[in-house]
């Protein structure tokens, strides 16, 4: 069993939530110990799968993609057994950014970046309302958001 997140660990998660570059140093002075320490509890959280993976956050705008939205999708009854294919079907749509398996009136809510709302209404009609399995969607666009 793995030992439970300490208070360090959590300081060094929110540290690597604002910058994942930091460096060993800094997260050491900033949870006062050693930089070894602090490359020992690093690494057993990665050992661990508390951090699964080190990443960017990508802005859509300098991208081109200046429209963002949030479509919510629900899918027929006699196709239940398709929501796992489903799911990786809109995982691998290029636009894509996040995409949500839920409980509720809704299955998934696929959050998509496209360059205008004339290309987010071509994705939603052409890519996703017209796929087979769809019974249907609601698309809320995105005004704004934080990370």
């Amino acid at each position: 069993m793995n030992p439970p997140i300490d208070a360090v660990d959590r300081a060094i998660l929110e540290i690597l939530r604002d910058d994942a570059r930091t460096s060993l140093a800094k997260i050491a002075l900033s949870v006062n110990v050693s930089e070894s320490t602090a490359h020992r509890r690093l690494q057993s959280l990665v050992a661990r799968g508390v951090i699964k993976q080190f990443t960017i956050v990508e802005d859509a705008q300098a991208l081109g993609q200046d429209t963002e939205a949030l479509i919510s999708i629900r899918i027929k009854s006699e196709s239940r057994s398709n929501l796992r294919s489903f799911y990786r079907f809109l995982v691998d749509l290029p636009q894509a950014r996040h995409t949500y398996f839920i409980a509720g009136s809704n299955d998934f809510i696929v959050h998509v970046a496209v360059a205008s709302a004339r290309e987010l209404r071509d994705f939603v009609s052409d890519s996703i309302s017209s796929h087979p399995d769809v019974a249907s969607t609601t698309t809320a666009l995105i005004f704004e958001h934080g990370v």
